[in-house]
């Protein structure tokens, strides 16, 4: 069973929400109304955030974060600004719990003396497949 990824609460002061006018198709809608969100939130200075955290953050965000470690999201997927506000808000939320996830620690094994000698043994067959497509001779 595996469990599900940690719910994170962020407070409301942490989060900075502003309405820009989104580009692309809508008509005239596009011309008057701000609908586009974007969300800033400063994870390097959050309480909900540890360094260990934020460090998984970092790399998992990419482009999204900047130097100073505040995270931006442009929401435009939709015509309204609430449903952007959501959109945006659920993609950080997915994006902080894919950082809380601690990643396994790999431990090295070593191939079965088994699979060594199955691994070898297909190889030799297909060797002698290969070999076994040569040219025809003249005197054979």
């Amino acid at each position: 069973m595996s469990a599900s990824p940690p719910r994170v609460a962020i407070p409301d002061e942490e989060l900075h929400v502003e309405f820009v006018r989104a580009s692309g198709p809508g008509g005239q809608n596009v011309n008057k109304v701000a609908t586009a969100v974007q969300l800033r939130f400063d994870a390097r200075h959050s309480r909900v955030v540890s360094p260990s955290v934020f460090a998984r953050l970092a790399s998992l965000a990419g482009r999204r974060m900047t130097k100073d470690g505040v995270v931006v999201i442009h929401a435009v997927r939709h015509r309204t600004q609430e449903r952007n506000r959501a959109d945006a808000l659920a993609r950080l939320e997915a994006l902080l719990a894919a950082a809380m996830v601690v990643p396994r620690e790999r431990r090295a094994t070593r191939p079965s003396k088994g699979s060594k000698r199955r691994r070898l043994e297909s190889k030799r067959r297909r060797a002698q497949i290969k070999s076994a497509r040569g040219r025809v001779g003249v005197d054979e």
